[in-house]
């Protein structure tokens, strides 16, 4: 109930084409994030899968990492 009346104290003082606004941005922000959420487990579980390949890469990268400097 509080955050009922606290979005409707904000909503008053914006005209209705804001609150639209305000209403698309925070729906595309959150298909945003759970898009990104899916797409890194993907990425985690493809990983997962091949884990010697992982170690490979982060010695080559150590690798690389010790040689520049």
């Amino acid at each position: 109930m509080i955050i009922n009346s606290i979005r409707r104290i904000f909503s008053s003082f914006r005209t209705e084409e804001e609150e639209r606004y305000y209403s698309r941005t925070a729906f595309f922000n959150l298909l945003g994030f759970l898009g990104s959420c899916v797409l890194f487990s993907f990425v985690a579980q493809r990983l997962s899968k091949h884990p010697r390949e992982i170690a490979q890469i982060a010695r080559a990268n150590a690798l690389i990492k010790a040689i520049s400097n």
